[in-house]
């Protein structure tokens, strides 16, 4: 079950460090592809909190994990990415835009959760 979730923390993370650098380091205008017309509905400031966010939980779901130092926050890491994607999940459902990808993601966070507090706990 370890390795389990260490694939999923792991793919996880690339996943969300990579959409959070995007928001984080571009522009914009630079980020809208057309599956994110939803930044249109938000001024830069908000984008780059969700960006940051998104980088900080990809961060959360490793790194105390891999150093063995306070891994409680990696259970904790993936409740914060299932927050954000049921947020994500709620202004895709206003615009009436499929919100199935991030559904996905925050289920596959809330397994992270489950998996590290309860299933698999990581000890320090």
């Amino acid at each position: 079950m370890h390795i389990a979730l260490w694939i999923l923390q792991t793919l996880l993370a690339l996943v969300f460090l990579g959409a959070g650098l995007n928001k984080l380091a571009r522009p914009k205008p630079a980020v809208v592809p057309p599956a994110m017309g939803w930044i249109n509905d938000f001024d830069a400031s908000p984008i780059r909190l969700i960006g940051l966010a998104e980088v900080l939980g990809a961060l959360g779901l490793i790194l105390p994990s891999a150093f063995g130092i306070l891994p409680w926050l990696t259970p904790v890491a993936a409740l914060g990415l299932v927050a954000l994607m049921v947020g994500a999940a709620n202004v895709h459902a206003t615009r009436r835009e499929s919100a199935a990808p991030t559904v996905v993601l925050a289920l596959l966070a809330l397994l992270v959760f489950i998996g590290r507090f309860w299933i698999a706990p990581l000890s320090s």
